[in-house]
């Protein structure tokens, strides 16, 4: 059972950060190749889900652990609130749409946990919803990675409550920040403990199991989120498709 309050956001107790940048650097090169080789191969797909508080830092995981990906071979996707065609159809119908075909990767910055999240703490949905969904969500991550070779990768981004707030103050105070400032963030920010007991709850639930990913020290972020993607995508032994004989 996962206590998120057990677990620390700041890197373990004597972790150099110059080292741990080096190894990221590198980590972050070898996902480029192992990307291009993925979308050479074309037997495989990758379905990275970044979860996390406002402010937690899913744009910077995005930006800093992909740099060296080809830009036809990784797509992002956020979902947002959904459109009246969407609200027509069962939660799951727009996610089905934007998972990766093969030989990409997909990332969803914020995803279909939306639906057993932010619904949930504001009580949109019922308790009975939130365990459906989850079970729907659960067959979905099943049907995508056993029958249709799609590695799922989910990194909940673990921020401190009190780096919550450096982080979205520096949104006022810094001028090339003010652009995401967003209001509704620091109310969102008042239903904090309620958020903590659903991520848990959803972590602990799910079939294809979660990533601690402690974030309140960006730099141990993207080495974690990078690592992790790299030894899943190495396991795959995948290799460069042979020359087509006449």
């Amino acid at each position: 059972m996962i206590k998120l309050s057990e677990i620390s956001t700041n890197p373990p107790e004597g972790v150099d950060r110059k080292e741990i940048e080096k190894e990221t650097d590198k980590l972050v090169d070898r996902l480029g190749e192992l990307q291009y080789l993925l979308h050479a191969e074309q037997k495989h797909s990758v379905l990275v889900v970044f979860q996390g508080m406002d402010a937690s830092g899913k744009d910077g995981a995005v930006r800093n652990v992909f740099k060296e990906c080809t830009f036809d071979g990784v797509d992002v996707y956020s979902f947002k609130k959904p459109t009246d065609e969407e609200f027509a159809h069962d939660f799951l119908w727009r996610v089905h749409q934007q998972v990766p075909r093969d030989g990409e990767i997909r990332i969803f910055n914020r995803s279909h946990y939306e639906d057993v999240l932010i619904q949930r703490v504001h009580q949109w949905i019922t308790e009975k919803h939130v365990d459906k969904r989850i079970q729907a969500i659960n067959a979905f991550e099943e049907l995508l990675q056993f029958d249709n070779n799609t590695q799922v990768l989910k990194f909940y981004l673990h921020l401190s409550y009190e780096q919550q707030a450096i982080e979205l103050q520096e949104r006022i105070d810094e001028r090339e920040k003010n652009w995401k400032h967003n209001e509704a963030d620091w109310k969102e920010r008042e239903h904090w403990d309620e958020y903590m007991r659903c991520y848990e709850d959803v972590i602990n639930r799910s079939t294809i199991p979660w990533t601690i990913v402690p974030v309140d020290k960006r730099w141990y972020r993207n080495y974690v989120v990078a690592k992790t993607i790299v030894e899943r995508l190495e396991s795959l032994n995948m290799e460069y498709p042979p020359l087509e004989k006449d």
